[in-house]
Order: structure tokens, then sequence, then C-alpha cells
């Protein structure tokens, strides 16, 4: 089925624009690869809304398959209608084929079943018709009274159980109850007296009502993980008006009719049994699945931030995984990020050797040059800050920086770290990787799980599919608009370049170690598996420095470096002119829609083009501001109400943004602070002035400077 057209009006792109990236995507093409390369046919379509066509083109497909499962489903049981058809087939939703579909599914024994088969159904019907008859309820259900049916009132019982599953079944009653639900249920929490809550996590929420349409993200996750742990007792209040409205839509009591007391007796049965347990289930259901997208795209967005943080090239970086009585893991790694030495210091509680601690410490930065140390961010981190810091007074020449440890000791466990450390404990594996996350963010984070990495809320309690595929897209993301040195990466980092993926990432890794440096990008045809649509996708966002070609360390795709060459030539230059003066020569040429056409090629590949020409394997994440790099620890007895001071952002969340201030506890901006229209992102710098310190609680308020 073609969704072209609707696709291009939801997403309010041409359908020109759809079309093409829609037939690129079924053709095997990456979105990094799409977004970047193929301008021309997607009318420069970026990564994001490439991402949304793939989702919404998922979903219709989707959709249309359970379409089909549910129109042959219904047609085996020879009660598909035209009108019934129709709706189906008609239905943009799945929630609404499902309500269709609600009355024919096989269900399992019901007391509605159970009276069907025991010949109540024309009853039933009786009731539905609310027929003006003189007839009395007992001549009516006297026909139907049999071995199992001794009483008049256990026909009429039966026949108002399959009424009340009718009721319940029907489309068009579930979907406006569900409506009026949305909009005016009222979402109930107690606490389970049963279930101690010793820190009062959910105190909140002991006694807490409101309408379910005021609910924030946080909140429904919150909720729903105390009801996991048994501490709240939850439930969706549903107004009688709202739901009576909703069934007597389509079933209304005849008050003409001795059956009328029979069907006002079968709609309170079917709402309080059936119709309003099942809403009920939607309302939560619904609440939690727009809960966890939010929170999927709040730790997505997070970890963006996170990846795209600068990288401190040239650095000689001695790392400490901090801990109290087991010591503080210390590794020191060149500027490639090669192990060079590892220690064990035990500067704080039980055994409180400081004194060695600090003198092991100046060793290791005059012996290596260390010129800046990094400290994780776990247990004893502000202490063991403390004793940089005191380093730091005595040498001149270094400086600290505190990173977030999440995921280190996943890392250190892997198969990966003992691959790349085999000789190393598993605990100094993790200050190795605290070292190296200053040198490259990204090259250190893509090896551990995603989700692992931790900065987002409920991460544990959203579908962890739609998590992984969310933030598997993030890394796959941030690592093609980077860039990745194909002499260097790890296999970790590889896998996340476009067309590529784990087996073939170690299979590239593998010939590297057995055949040396690639020398250009044609090279790579060489590795096994490695056909030439792997190529085509990956090529371009592979980078090869110091090579044959000059154009192999860009992002100009191979398959462009024909054009590549004819701007230089226009300039009297060749590949291999040395930067500045290729710089030099451009700086008064412009990319035209005139020179594309000469060339045989499309404006945006064009300016892409001149782009890495004069700028070439520009790294983005330079164009950010680099971490903050402290000498000095501050305490919260040294922060005053009124101070500003530079901060790191550490977490966005829905209620704020956490910021390291460089005291122990970070400090909250609250969403109220933050201008309209400000988006922060994990690993930002930016100036924040303090609010008030309760430092009983441990707790720092911070504010815009502005509004100081």
């Amino acid at each position: 089925m073609d969704y072209t057209e609707q696709i291009a009006n939801e997403l309010k792109i041409s359908t020109a624009q759809a079309q093409a990236a829609i037939e690129l995507m079924d053709s095997g093409n990456t979105l990094p690869f799409v977004a970047r390369y193929r301008k021309e046919a997607t009318g420069s379509l970026d990564e994001e809304q490439l991402r949304a066509i793939a989702e919404r083109l998922a979903q219709l497909r989707a959709l249309d398959d359970r379409r089909i499962t549910i129109l042959n489903a219904i047609a085996e049981q020879e009660k598909l209608t035209p009108q019934l058809k129709k709706a189906i087939e008609a239905a943009t939703t799945l929630t609404t084929l499902e309500d269709l579909y609600q009355p024919y599914k096989v269900k399992r024994h019901t007391r509605a079943s159970a009276a069907r088969d025991k010949g109540l159904e024309p009853l039933a019907k009786l009731i539905l018709a609310q027929p003006t008859t003189t007839k009395k309820l007992s001549e009516l259900a006297t026909p139907f009274l049999t071995d199992e049916i001794s009483t008049v009132e256990d026909a009429w019982q039966g026949a108002r159980d399959i009424v009340a599953e009718t009721i319940s079944d029907h489309a068009g009653v579930r979907q406006l109850t569900r409506e009026k639900a949305l909009k005016y249920a009222i979402l109930v929490c107690k606490q389970n007296e049963k279930t101690p809550d010793e820190k009062r996590v959910y105190a909140l929420y002991y006694d807490y009502q409101t309408n379910v349409s005021r609910l924030q993200s946080y909140q429904v996750l919150a909720i729903n993980r105390g009801e996991a742990a048994k501490i709240l007792r939850v439930k969706v209040e549903i107004s009688e008006r709202d739901w009576l409205l909703s069934i007597r839509t389509a079933f209304r009591p005849n008050r003409r009719s001795p059956l009328a007391r029979q069907m006002e007796m079968a709609i309170q049965d079917s709402a309080s049994r059936l119709l309003l347990p099942a809403i009920e289930r939607d309302v939560r259901r619904t609440l939690s699945e727009k809960a966890e997208t939010h929170a999927i795209a709040v730790f997505a967005n997070n970890l963006r931030g996170l990846l795209r943080q600068p990288p401190l090239t040239g650095q000689t970086v001695l790392g400490i995984d901090p801990a109290y009585r087991t010591g503080c893991k210390v590794a020191v790694v060149d500027p490639t990020g090669k192990l060079l030495d590892t220690a064990t210091i035990y500067p704080h509680a039980p055994q409180r050797r400081q004194n060695e601690a600090l003198k092991k410490l100046t060793l290791f930065v005059d012996r290596y040059k260390v010129t800046l140390i990094t400290i994780g961010n776990g247990t004893a981190s502000r202490e063991t800050e403390q004793l940089v810091a005191e380093l730091t007074r005595r040498l001149d020449s270094v400086h600290y920086l505190i990173v977030n440890e999440a995921g280190a000791s996943v890392y250190s466990a892997s198969k990966l770290a003992r691959a790349e450390l085999p000789d190393l404990d598993v605990s100094i594996r993790g200050a190795v990787s605290i070292a190296r996350r200053a040198q490259d963010p990204l090259a250190e984070l893509v090896k551990i799980e995603p989700k692992s990495i931790g900065v987002g809320l409920y991460q544990h309690d959203v579908n962890q599919k739609q998590l992984a595929d969310a933030l598997s897209g993030v890394v796959e993301s941030v690592v093609n608009q980077v860039g990745v040195d194909v002499n260097t990466a790890s296999p970790a980092l590889l896998t996340y370049v476009s067309g590529i993926g784990p087996k073939l990432a170690e299979r590239i890794v593998a010939y590297r170690d057995k055949n040396g440096r690639f020398a250009n990008r044609q090279q790579l045809i060489k590795v096994n598996g490695l056909g030439s649509k792997a190529f085509e996708q990956a090529a371009g966002f592979l980078r090869i420095r110091e090579g044959d070609d000059p154009l192999d360390a860009s992002a100009i795709h191979p398959e462009s470096y024909g054009v590549a060459t004819a701007v230089l030539a226009n300039v009297n230059l060749t590949p291999t002119a040395p930067l500045e003066q290729r710089q030099n020569a451009l700086a008064n040429l412009s990319p035209t829609a005139t020179m594309a056409a000469e060339l045989n090629t499309g404006l945006p590949t064009l300016t892409d083009i001149f782009e890495q020409l004069i700028r070439p394997g520009r790294d983005p994440r330079e164009d950010l501001p680099r971490p903050i790099l402290r000498s000095d620890v501050l305490a919260m007895d040294d922060l005053q109400v009124g101070q500003i001071l530079k901060g790191t952002v550490r977490n966005v969340v829905d209620f704020g943004s956490f910021i390291d201030i460089g005291v122990k506890q970070d400090g909250l901006l609250h969403r109220s602070q933050i201008p309209r229209g400000t988006n922060l992102n994990v690993g930002e710098v930016i100036e924040v002035s303090i609010l008030s310190v309760e430092k009983e609680r441990g707790r720092i308020s911070l504010g815009w400077p502005t509004q100081i």
C-alpha cells in the first residue's frame, strides 16, 4: 500500500520528499547516509525528519498487517458484513481496529458465553430490541426454561449477561467512554498500609488525586513504580454521567417496554463488571505509553548531549575511580588513550593514607607529564576531589574534571574490556574508562549499552525495546555526524557507522590488525563481507588521515571525488594542495546552482563539498564549549545567595535541569527559572546564580543570572 501522501500530509513535507525517502530506506539505505548524501532526492530532509518518516511508515504497515489479520479472522467466522468491512478498512488507529474486533474475538469462557450455550441468545435479543408488548416477563422467559435454567430469574440473568457483554464490546460505546475518561476521569492514589515505604519515596502520592489529563509524564511513571512496588493503590474513577451517556447513544431503555428494567440492570452490570475495568486499563495504558514515549525522548536527548561533549585532545590523563574501603583505582593514559600505568591509593576511611596517596599521584603527574585528572562522580567522589584539589594547589601544571562514571562498571566486565585490557583487574578497567572519557567521550561511551549511561529518569520502567531502538538511533546519529577514524576506532565505535554493524566492525579491526593501517578508502573493499552496498553506506563516514588521498580524511563521499577535484581545478589546485592554500583559494568562491549544473551534481552536495574542502573532516563537537576544568574545590559553605557560577548540565528532566557547579551536590535549575524557549542539553556549560542553599538537606536551588 502507498502511504506517501498520508505521511507527507502528517509531517508537512512534499509528496516527492516522502516518496524519495521511503524508496531510499526500502532499498536498504541507512538514515545517516540518506540525510548526508541523498539531499537532492529528499529535498534536504534531516535525520530527525527521516526518522519520523521511518517510524510512521512502520506504524502504518503494522496497522495494515493487523487490519488484514482482523478481516480474515472475522471472515472465517462468516460474520464480515459490508458495513463492518468498510468500518475496519476506514480505521486509522490500532485502538479503533481493536474496538471493532472486540465483539468477534475468541474469548475465554465468560458468563455471556455460558448463557449463549444454554440457548439464551434470543432472550438477550429481546432485551436489546426493547419491544412494546403486553406479555409479562415470566411469559417471555418461560420458553427458555430447561434443566439447566430452572427459574425465570435464571433465564433473565443469563440474558442480561449476554446484553452486558454486548454493550461492553460495542465499538462506539468503548470509543466514547474512553474519550470522556481521558478528558474527565480522576486518578486516585492511596498508600498501601501493608507495604512500608521507609524512605517515604512515594509520600507525595499517599493521598493524591487529579484529573488524568493533568498528569505529567514523570508523575505517571512514579505512580506506576509505586504501584508495582505495592506501596500505592491506584484506580481511575469515571463519573456515571460520562459512561452512562456513552452507553445510551447505542443502548437506550424504552420506558414503554416491560424489558426496560432488564436493559437498565444489564447496563449497570456491564459498566461495573466489564466496561469500566476495560476503560480503566485503556486509560492507564494510554497514560503509560505517552509517559514512556516522553521519557525515552528525554533520555535520548540527554544521551545526544552527553555524546556530543567536546573531546579534550592532546591530554595525558590520570583517571581515578573513587572508593572508600577498597581504595581509589588510578590509571594513566597517554593522549591516544594508551594505558601507561595503574595503582590503588587509600586516602579515605578506614585507611586514611592521604599523604601516601598524594605522593603517588604526584609521582605519576611528574613521571608521565599528566595534564588532566578525571574523577568519577560515584561514591567518595567529592572526598577524592578534595584530595586532588590539594594536589593541584601544589602543582600548577594540572587541572581536574569530574566525569559521569555511569556504565563504567558495565564496561569493565564486558567482553570488549577484556579484549582491550586483558591483563587488568576489573576494578582498574573502570579507572581507564574514566580517564578516556575526557579525551573522547563518544569513543568511550559507545562501548557501553546506551541505557546504562544514566542520563534519564525511569529508564528501567519504560518499554525496553523502544528505549534500545531510540538510544541506538541517537548513538548512530552522533557517530556518523562526527565521523570515525578507521585506523584507530574500536569495534564498538565502528559498529554504529552507517552500513557496518557488529560483525563487520570486528572484521575491519581484524583486517587492520593483520595488514596494518588502511591507506585509502578503496582498501576497505578487501575486508571480508564488506561489499559494494556496505561500502557505499559507510565510506563517507570513515576517515583515513595521512593516507594516499587527502579527500579520504574528509566527509566527501568517494562518489563525489570527481566533483571535488573539479572544484579545486577551477582554482588551479589539486586535492594534495596544502590546506591553507586551498582555504585561501576557495575563500572568494561560492557554490551556485550554475556551478552545480556544470559539475553534474546538486547544489546541496556541492555546498557540502565546499565546506569539507575548506574544513576537512570537521568535528562538529569542536563548536561546543569545552568542559570546565577545575583547580580547587568548592563547598556548600562557600556558596552565597546571588553568587554567579559556571556549571555543567548533568541531567535534563521534566521539572528542570541538574547542574554541576563544583560542589558535592548538583544544583537544581527548576524549569520555572529557565527562560521560555531555552533548551538545555547535557554537557552544556552555562552560567547560573545561587537562589538558596539548604545545607542540612543537601539542596541547592539555582536561577538564571538575569533573575537576581
